[in-house]
């Protein structure tokens, strides 16, 4: 059976075709009754748009590229759903791409993204990626970096101020008293772990007669995390450090289960211990984990917001919106 027409549409409704594109595209040109015969035609008849042909007319799709490093970490979760939220209000949708720290896959998704025409795309890079982003932007698909701070300032960019942020959680390590302070988390090829990490090793400096070592892992997650706890766990007590700040809340918790489970080692009492993201579960913890707060759902929504103006008009100055990280303090770090 031949597939249903935009002119099999008009004509059971007694329409024009031009009525009946106006009510899939512009429905408020059209009047109520108008409407509801086409979509009564809609229906009888099965219609389904075809979208990929619209996109080729167009230029370009109705959709938005969102690639983030790690899919399973709940933060980008969080920023893709405020993405998502604010995509959909304005009428389109968002198709995520999850990296997963891999330069290779995420090559792939932006030669999707590119072959497919996005109305724009979001993208939390690995390392540099400055040669296809330029050549995303010559095709007329703009891109906006996602969670990280543009070094170009022609290039959009929504992030939080990650080194404040790492500043901000050894700061409150010292405030309480702790004096050996370790950071765990890698790989330091990702800005915004090298930015934390800046942070906290200038909070230390500043301090004076604070001792800060590094321990670097693989990736950014729970299992991890739970190996350089191991480590931490198996020194002897005077070489154990007092403080960890880990990268994120994965590396934390990973961290906290090997402090927690099958070691004497306390959390807070010998190992005062913060993370960052302040994903949910964060205070679901056996130990309540303290976390650099980042608003990742208005990261997202906000993300989306200055990819379309720069779409609207290309040769606009690009925006660049810094958001400021918060401390939040719970039992992780208290040790009463």
């Amino acid at each position: 059976m031949p597939a249903v027409s935009v002119r099999d549409v008009a004509a059971r409704a007694g329409v024009s075709v031009g009525t009946v594109s106006n009510v899939l595209n512009h429905p408020d040109k059209v009047s109520r009754a108008a409407a509801e015969r086409v979509h009564a035609a809609i229906r009888e008849l099965g219609f389904v748009r075809n979208d990929a042909a619209r996109q080729l007319r167009a230029g370009r799709s109705r959709t938005i590229g969102l690639i983030v490093l790690d899919a399973g970490n709940p933060f980008f979760t969080d920023l893709a759903r405020g993405a998502e939220e604010e995509a959909a209000r304005r009428g389109l949708s968002v198709l995520l791409g999850n990296s997963d720290e891999d330069p290779t896959r995420e090559r792939a998704y932006l030669d999707l993204f590119e072959e497919q025409r996005a109305h724009g795309v979001l993208l939390s890079p690995i390392g540099d990626v400055s040669e296809r982003i330029a050549r995303l932007r010559e095709r007329g698909i703009p891109v906006v970096l996602v969670d990280r701070l543009s070094d170009d300032p022609g290039l959009g960019s929504v992030s939080v101020d990650d080194v404040a942020g790492g500043r901000l959680a050894v700061e409150h390590l010292l405030g309480r008293g702790r004096r050996h302070i370790a950071f765990v988390g890698g790989s330091l090829a990702i800005r915004q772990v090298a930015d934390r990490l800046a942070g906290a090793r200038a909070a230390v400096e500043a301090h004076g007669g604070a001792r800060f070592e590094v321990f670097e892992t693989d990736a950014l997650t729970v299992l991890e995390g739970r190996r350089a706890g191991t480590a931490i766990a198996q020194r002897a007590a005077g070489e154990r450090p007092d403080a960890v700040f880990a990268a994120n809340d994965l590396v934390a918790t990973g961290v906290l289960q090997a402090l927690a489970f099958g070691s004497p080692v306390r959390v807070p009492e010998d190992v005062a211990l913060i993370g960052y993201d302040d994903i949910d579960f964060a205070m679901s913890t056996v130990v309540p984990l303290s976390s650099i707060r980042q608003p990742s759902a208005a990261i997202g929504a906000t993300a989306v917001r200055v990819l379309l103006e720069e779409a609207r008009d290309p040769g606009r100055q690009a925006e660049h919106v810094v958001f400021q990280p918060e401390l939040v303090a719970r039992a992780s770090t208290d040790a009463g």
